[in-house]
């Protein structure tokens, strides 16, 4: 199962990507974080289903010094390149 995220607010410059990458890569998940150049984060996570909910209630929350206004999550077809880890990627 995959899932697309994108996480609004102060997200970017607090150490919200460590956050997921470190989070996912807990959660046995693979698949990427990255900046949007329009200030949000993309997240894009393979695995589990109760697995992929826990991911989605941390993006929720995010690391102490982000201000998280909104997750918006959609489905996603799964993709190989991204079957064995977690990783931050550069922006888009």
């Amino acid at each position: 199962m995959a899932r697309r995220y994108v996480v609004t607010g102060r997200v970017q410059g607090v150490g919200y990507r460590n956050f997921v990458e470190y989070t996912a890569r807990k959660l046995g998940l693979s698949g990427f974080v990255r900046n949007l150049r329009n200030g949000n984060v993309e997240v894009f996570a393979m695995g589990a289903p109760e697995k992929l909910s826990e991911l989605r209630k941390a993006l929720a929350k995010g690391p102490m010094m982000a201000k998280v206004s909104g997750v918006s999550e959609q489905p996603s077809a799964p993709d190989t390149a991204y079957d064995e880890e977690f990783r931050i990627e550069s922006t888009d």
